[in-house]
């Protein structure tokens, strides 16, 4: 599988937004209309799209800037998910990938909030998408990802916005039925064709099908290193590892010995780097805390400086032994209360999303869903993230909760029935 071709389709890293009109989505590839009237609303004036200026390239000499950016959004993630008792696994740059294709389309409070958010100084800045096309230009691993969106038929969609989605981003887009579980199945289809079938699908967990969905966003990351010191599959043995409520289970540990590795001892833990492929530009980072500290204790204290301070401290330490647990996990999380509780509240309600769309809609959900396996090998991970927006509810009328009724003449305004309904079952 290989990344699809991300490219940059804006001049001086800016999309102009303005005069492009309203179009309907599809994934024709030139823009034009992939079936389907628009929807008309009386109570929807579009009138111009807002003048967006969108900063999507980004310089070699920047790609660490934005990658600080998501690293330090990723632990602020991790907080909110995790207390450091429970198995948690993220990927910060699929979760950011996703919400910057989303940032592209929102405007003032909104995309204000979405960007402080991802710690991103500039509202308008969406590199994340050029992030992921360097992070995979690299032989040693293999590291792809891939953007797809599918909006409803019947809503209009600023065709500036859709172009600049399959251009930076290198995303499909397809005009769909997302209130039909045929489409449903499509978009897991995907979500498994991107992730090595490692990730079985992801539309249930965003409510699909759901006619009333307005647009689904989905960025899928796949992972496959190989140790460049593997582990000896004859030297893996169950030892007790010590839980985090204080029992102890017998697990597979893995074990090398006489290494010398990236290593440094850190206040309160230790930072060890296994790195993959010949060059070992990508590894993995384990932080151990010290015996008489734990897991909460380290993950209260870390953020994207301390890592970064750590990583750089970083030298290499014979070690007698190197052991590490053999493990294969899946997780999975629903993140609009964590997103919500760092501040991108704005986005799930009252949403200003005009530059992306005439319909009024807020973000309903964003699902993130992992695997990894650690082996004697190396490592395997997949990370799929999907986000739907939703019309807002001043533009639909939902008699899901106790409601008031009456029956008039309007003639003479003389109301003959009036009632209230708590259960519709009588």
């Amino acid at each position: 599988m290989s990344l699809p071709r991300v490219v940059t389709a804006v001049l001086a890293g800016a999309l102009l937004l303005a005069g492009c009109g309203s179009g309907q989505a599809g994934d024709d590839g030139d823009g034009s209309a992939g079936g389907g009237e628009a929807a008309e609303s009386p109570s929807i004036d579009p009138g111009p799209a807002p003048r967006i200026d969108v900063v999507a390239d980004l310089a070699p000499a920047d790609a660490g800037t934005v990658g600080s950016s998501v690293n330090q959004f990723g632990f602020d993630l991790l907080g909110q998910l995790t207390d450091g008792t429970q198995n948690t696994v993220t990927s910060p740059v699929s979760v950011a990938s996703m919400l910057a294709m989303l940032l592209a389309g929102a405007g003032g409070e909104t995309a204000d909030a979405m960007a402080a958010t991802l710690h991103l100084q500039d509202p308008r800045d969406v590199r994340v998408g050029q992030l992921l096309q360097q992070l995979s230009d690299t032989d040693d691993v293999t590291l792809s990802a891939a953007n797809a969106l599918w909006a409803q038929q019947g809503i209009p969609f600023e065709e500036g916005y859709l172009d600049f989605v399959r251009d930076s981003f290198g995303a499909t887009v397809d005009d769909a039925d997302l209130g039909s579980q045929d489409t449903a199945d499509d978009i897991d289809a995907w979500v498994r064709e991107h992730t090595e079938d490692r990730i079985e699908g992801i539309a249930e967990d965003l409510g699909l099908p759901d006619a009333q969905a307005a647009l689904v966003l989905v960025n899928a990351v796949y992972f496959l290193g190989t140790w460049t010191t593997q582990f000896d599959p004859a030297d893996t043995r169950p030892q007790p590892f010590t839980l985090a409520d204080g029992g102890s289970a017998e697990v597979p540990l893995m074990i090398l010995r006489q290494q010398t590795l990236p290593f440094v001892q850190r206040d309160g833990y230790t930072m060890l780097r296994l790195p993959y492929g010949a060059d070992g530009r990508y590894g993995m980072e384990l932080l151990l805390p010290d015996a008489d500290s734990g897991l909460p204790q380290l993950l209260a204290s870390l953020d994207a400086a301390e890592w970064s301070a750590a990583v750089a401290a970083l030298a290499p330490v014979e070690l007698q032994t190197v052991a590490i647990p053999k493990f294969e996990l899946e997780w999975s999380s629903e993140l609009a209360d964590a997103l919500t509780a760092l501040g991108m509240g704005p986005a799930f309600s009252g949403a200003d999303f005009r530059p992306m769309s005439p319909q009024p809609q807020d973000l309903a959900t964003v699902v993130h869903k992992t695997y990894i396996r650690v082996d004697e090998a190396g490592t395997e991970a997949a990370a799929v993230t999907g986000g739907a927006t939703r019309t807002s509810a001043g533009d639909s009328f939902r008699a899901d909760r106790p409601f008031a009724f009456t029956i008039s003449d309007s003639q003479t305004g003389t109301i003959v029935f009036l009632g209230a309904v708590t259960d519709p079952r009588g």
